[in-house]
């Protein structure tokens, strides 16, 4: 039978937020500089920034489709 040790230890969690947005193709280096420059700690936890294709985007209340 295994002997099994209790202990505590203490987890510290960084606050995190996330920011969505959609920008045109021609302008994401820039906006990504712009996150890098601004958010970066140089700690662990500075996060993370992914680009995806955004295929359409409808207006819920109109329905109109645009770029």
């Amino acid at each position: 039978m295994e002997n099994m040790e209790r202990r505590k230890y203490r987890i510290e969690l960084l606050p995190k937020i996330k920011i969505e947005i959609v920008v045109k193709y021609s302008d994401i280096e820039v906006i990504i500089k712009a996150i890098i420059e601004s958010a970066k700690t140089k700690e662990v936890g500075d996060g993370k920034i992914f680009v995806l294709d955004i295929k359409e985007a409808i207006r819920i209340r109109t329905g109109e489709r645009r770029e």
